[in-house]
């Protein structure tokens, strides 16, 4: 209660649903306020084939200066207002290719960079195509290009099929993942905090005088356990209702078009830096960018929407936050008691943090191989089970794992807390001291 009444709590618990609505909705409208307008390129082409290509745009405005001598328009490039100089060299015949090069006072947006670059290459392309002498293989060209969708259906016990998309089912696992984690780190690690607070200003010798230390221990871990879902259940309804509002107001038609402009421009981006996109693509990142290109597409992503189990999530999500996290902040009290100061923390919570950090890195690639035996055990080890398991249940999980894993981590937080009672129960008192992970060990074989 003292926690949930503090200013902090209060300016998270609101402040923090207005900031993850803006992650939603801002990026689109900073994408359209952040282009540039009007900019002035002059382009020298020596090569006679490029200039036709280049075509202005609300963005750019391209100024044929092909008959100016290219050393005086750079020695006049700010009198003439101009904001990059593009050269383009003599055609090579051999190669059937140019090489270009942009002067400006400043770097040049990747906007722009990537727009000479499309003209160039579209102007080359066509010269290509030209110099084979065969009627219509622009044409041919075009026709024999593919660009095919993939519909993916999952089938039901009755033989039913109900159309999906596998990019909804990724982003709720990374989603809920990344969730998890945050709330597992953050508040264990407010567990640890409160218990080197106590121990530093001796008020722990106080409490310890009419309660026993494990009780002291367990009231703390489950306090702040109640704090973190109460917080978490403000999250969902105020950022629930900061986004539908948001999306009355400007509508969802806005937001989805935005969004469009905003995947060409990063797909445009990533070109433009030379990034491979099939390598994107092989290892999934171009799937959280991309937007249905039509409507059986759209459906597949309502429907897929539609189809989840919110109510499975939601109880798995509560069920595996709380062991997971009575779990680690079981380990995270043990570790504050048997330091003084912060500072301390480091050498023993080192091997703690590991399996946490290591859960989310599995659980990051998850949705590529939900059922591979990488990810399969990450979700029944019980040290990464509470973040990799939520990582696969968008994808389908059998019950018996999901029972077994359960099990596994039920069974490890008791043996895990009844070893972290011990340590606390003489760590709390003890001052002086640095402790060692040999001091734990003997703090652990006594009775």
């Amino acid at each position: 209660m003292t926690r949930v009444k503090k200013k902090s709590f209060l300016l998270t618990t609101f402040l923090a649903p207005i900031f993850l609505a803006a992650i939603m909705i801002l990026p689109s409208v900073i994408m359209f306020m952040a282009e540039d307008k009007g900019k002035q390129v002059a382009v020298v082409d020596q090569s006679g084939i490029v200039m036709p290509y280049m075509t202005d745009t609300e963005a750019i405005i391209y100024s044929d200066c092909s008959s100016s001598d290219v050393d005086s328009l750079k020695s006049e490039f700010q009198s003439l207002g101009l904001d990059a100089l593009v050269v383009v060299s003599p055609l090579d015949s051999t190669g059937k290719s140019v090489s270009v090069s942009a002067f400006s006072s400043k770097p040049i947006s990747v906007d722009m960079k990537e727009s000479i670059r499309s003209n160039v290459n579209k102007a080359v392309e066509e010269y290509r195509l030209s110099s084979y002498n065969i009627d219509g293989l622009k044409q041919i060209m075009e026709d024999v290009q593919a660009d095919i969708p993939v519909s993916t259906y999952t089938l039901e016990d009755d033989g039913d099929a109900k159309i999906t998309s596998s990019e909804v089912y990724m982003f709720v696992s990374l989603i809920f993942s990344l969730i998890i984690y945050m709330f597992i780190a953050m508040f264990s690690g407010m567990v640890m905090q409160s218990v080197i607070e106590e121990k530093s200003s001796r008020v722990v010798e106080v409490l310890v005088s009419s309660v026993k230390a494990t009780e002291l221990m367990f009231g703390k871990i489950i306090g702040v356990a109640c704090v973190a879902l109460t917080q978490f259940f403000l999250w969902v309804v105020l950022t629930a209702v900061l986004v539908a509002g948001a999306g009355a107001i400007i509508g969802f038609d806005s937001i989805a078009d935005s969004a469009t402009v905003q995947t060409q421009q990063m797909t445009q981006m990533t070109e433009g830096l030379g990034v491979d996109q099939e390598l994107m693509e092989q290892s999934g990142m171009t799937a959280t960018m991309e937007l249905p290109s039509d409507d059986n597409e759209m459906s597949a992503v309502i429907q897929t929407l539609m189809d989840i189990d919110y109510p499975m999530l939601l109880v798995s999500f509560l069920i595996y936050f709380v062991l997971g996290y009575l779990l680690y902040a079981s380990l995270f009290a043990a570790i504050g008691s048997a330091v003084e100061n912060e500072a301390d923390t480091q050498q023993l919570q080192l091997p703690v943090t590991i399996p946490l950090i290591l859960a989310f890195f599995i659980a990051f690639y998850a949705f590529k191989a939900p059922d591979s035996q990488v990810v399969f055990w990450g979700s029944m080890i019980p040290f990464t089970s509470p973040i990799v398991m939520l990582a696969r249940i968008p994808f389908g999980v059998p019950v018996w794992e999901l029972v077994l894993s359960v099990v596994l981590l039920l069974a490890t937080f008791a043996g895990i807390a009844y070893m972290s009672a011990k340590i606390y129960k003489i760590g709390i008192l003890m001052f002086g001291k640095k402790t060692t992970f040999k001091d734990l060990y003997k703090w652990l074989k006594q009775k």
